[in-house]
């Protein structure tokens, strides 16, 4: 069964930064590209960020700017550089393949982000 663990995640003042990592097993990510996802309490998980096997990015346009996705398909591993954070940004973070369908979700990574 595929394993995702996301890391990274914390306590964060608005205007900072912080940089999410994710790791998958198998070759997840280099045959299916990823992409990372967030739910607030309260609301639906939605798209952030992803990204296809071959490089190409899609963002959410409330991030558009201030998050970069990447990722390296040799070790199936993904980041998240997340700079110029807000408290609307504050959730619990996950990474994934761009679905639907999608696999096993991980525990997810608590970004909180105080005004």
């Amino acid at each position: 069964q595929v394993q995702l663990v996301e890391s990274g995640g914390g306590l964060v003042q608005a205007g900072g930064s912080l940089r999410l990592s994710c790791g998958a097993s198998g070759s997840l990510f280099s045959l299916n590209g990823m992409g990372w996802y967030r739910q607030a309490p309260g609301k639906q998980r939605e798209l952030v960020a992803s990204i296809t096997r071959r490089g190409s990015t899609n963002y959410a346009d409330f991030v558009k700017g201030r998050f970069t996705i990447s990722s390296d398909n040799a070790k199936n591993t993904g980041d998240l550089q997340m700079n110029s954070l807000k408290p609307e940004d504050t959730a619990v973070y996950y990474c994934n393949i761009p679905g639907p369908p999608f696999v096993s979700w991980g525990r997810g990574t608590q970004v909180t982000v105080s005004a």
